[in-house]
């Protein structure tokens, strides 16, 4: 109805999954990159998870027309389904024949296998992608268990990707479906955008729909961004009522009493948006909240509020701690489950930011931040919260909190203090145990916080152009990962020779290849380091790459 009257081509705002209109913001491209790695490593297998509305439908709608030629996907949008459908699913989306009259699974998965073997021997690969994968009931979880038993000597032959609501990640750590959840290899939580993403989501919309002009004020978006709390489809249906608002009044441009009016009619009109309502601060606190830090939905908002991105320029302040707890061993007669069980065990998120700090020789009590990441961030730190396996750690090397979830339920956060290829120490409280992987893998489902400390206290970011003693520290920290000596004459400024050393180092790190150093490639960049501390791995425990992080 507006189109013309804006200048618009198509409606900028459709909440139908369109791959033309993607946003390709921070999110996205770590999101994309977790596709990616459970597409191009052996025995891959990704969870992508998110709030209604954040945009992961559309994510796999434009992996599907990136994939290249020699990628063959199974892909199944409707998972209510028993198992015996579920293998015929995929089947029929591999265009693999078998009897239709069948009940067998045995008949379909050995089809199945006959095909990935054949695809596998001319050099390709087969992915399936299963969206709602929260529907997917427990006989059919089970099969895809299953399913990761097709392989080779060396290789599986069915990469997975399971795209879900949360619930897809409660139901996994139910504790009789443990097998599955161990075999995930990378996880992401698909956050609600910012305020700055979605002011730069609404103009990229508007753009790609054919605006030549603004069609939003910076103070309309700011209230966009109040009322939808950065979930992508809240944005769209708001925008899109605010649009036909301004229409109706002959307005130009969309501005925060237009979004007001657009909130106020759409109400609780719409099934689950109510809070179209309430502006931001009483949203979160009606269970929006999950969107804000990626994972932190499995964290103490109220402790870590500030992790993952964090833009403030704050000087850096080594604040030395004087009176660092010992460390008193425990010998493990116990089980951790047991130990997670008992009552006098100290799991709390705030005790566990303080052992993180006592790892980095800093005195908690020093620090006057409201929550953890407050805090890291008043001593020069950065925090970040992220999903994955042991490989993330090991090629971090910085000690981490990690979340664990006991028999019952409940949910403990713990500080990985050491980490070797057999063994972890686990700080909680004063006392630290030692356990092996396999036994802290039974309750620990991959969320993961590290702290990291930027080349300088305002630069989280480097990308080519830039230039500044921040590039120098890139050369010098890309010199030491391959062993080379320091380089006094070094260029600060970021050319396209550095930004080709950088990709390398992203492709063999199993980061985003984009040459753009962001806070992983930092991190990754940050344990090569001499004497880089706090170290998390074993002095006898050598770096590994392949994390499968972005």
């Amino acid at each position: 109805m507006y189109n013309d009257y804006f200048g618009l081509k198509e409606n900028p705002f459709s909440i139908a999954p369109d791959p033309h209109f993607l946003y390709l913001g921070v999110r996205d491209r770590e999101a994309m990159a977790h596709f990616d790695y459970g597409i191009q490593v052996n025995g891959g297998f990704v969870q992508l998870t998110g709030e209604v509305g954040t945009g992961k439908t559309l994510l796999v709608r434009a992996l599907l027309e990136k994939l290249p030629k020699e990628v063959e996907v199974a892909l199944v949008l409707n998972p209510l389904i028993s198992a015996t459908e579920f293998v015929a699913t995929i089947c029929d989306e591999l265009r693999i024949k078998y009897k239709k009259d069948t009940e067998s699974i045995k008949e379909l998965v050995d089809a199945l296998n006959s095909h990935l073997l054949k695809v596998h021997a001319k050099g390709k690969r087969t992915v399936l992608i299963v969206d709602e994968a929260q529907n997917l009931n427990r006989d059919v979880l089970e099969q895809v268990r299953l399913l990761t038993n097709l392989e080779t000597t060396k290789e599986k032959l069915l990469q997975i990707i399971l795209v879900g609501q949360q619930e897809l990640t409660q139901k996994l750590a139910a504790p009789d479906l443990r097998q599955l959840a161990q075999r995930i290899t990378a996880r992401y939580f698909l956050p609600g955008l910012n305020k700055s993403e979605t002011h730069a989501y609404i103009s990229h919309r508007c753009v790609v729909a054919g605006a030549g002009r603004p069609l939003f004020s910076r103070a309309g978006m700011n209230s966009v961004y109040r009322y939808s709390c950065g979930n992508p489809r809240m944005i769209n249906i708001l925008c899109d009522r605010a649009l036909l608002g301004a229409y109706s009044e002959n307005e130009s441009v969309v501005e925060p009493r237009a979004v007001r009016q657009a909130a106020k009619e759409i109400g609780d009109s719409v099934p689950g948006r109510g809070w179209f309502k309430k502006p931001l601060g009483i949203a979160l606190a009606a269970g929006v909240a999950a969107m804000i830090v990626g994972a932190a939905v499995f964290f103490d908002v109220n402790k870590i509020s500030g992790a993952e991105t964090v833009t403030a320029a704050v000087p850096a302040k080594e604040i030395v701690s004087t009176d660092k707890p010992a460390i008193i061993p425990e010998n493990n007669k116990q089980k951790l489950g047991a130990i997670l069980l008992n009552p006098k065990t100290v799991s709390d998120t705030e005790s566990a930011f303080q052992s993180v700090f006592n790892q980095w020789g800093l005195n908690p009590q020093s620090l006057s931040g409201r929550t953890g990441c407050d805090a890291a961030l008043e001593a020069g730190l950065r925090c970040v919260i992220n999903t994955g396996n042991w490989s993330h750690l090991r090629n971090y090397n910085r000690p981490a909190v990690i979340e664990l979830q006991d028999e019952r339920g409940q949910r403990h956060h713990i500080v990985v203090s050491m980490l070797d290829e057999e063994k972890v120490s686990l700080l909680l409280g004063n006392k630290e145990y030692t356990f092996s992987i396999a036994e802290v893998d039974k309750y620990w489902y991959g969320k993961y916080l590290l702290m990291w400390r930027p080349p300088e206290a305002n630069v989280d970011k480097l990308k080519p152009g830039e230039s500044g003693a921040a590039v120098v520290w890139l050369r010098q920290a890309l010199a030491w990962y391959k062993g080379e000596a320091k380089n006094k004459s070094a260029s600060d400024y970021y050319d396209v020779s550095l930004a080709s050393e950088v990709r390398d180092f992203q492709r063999e790190h199993k980061l985003v290849v984009d040459g753009v150093v962001g806070q992983f490639t930092f991190m990754a960049l940050n344990q090569y380091q001499p004497n880089a501390k706090p170290p998390l791995l074993s002095k006898n425990n050598s770096r590994h790459s392949g994390m499968g992080a972005s």
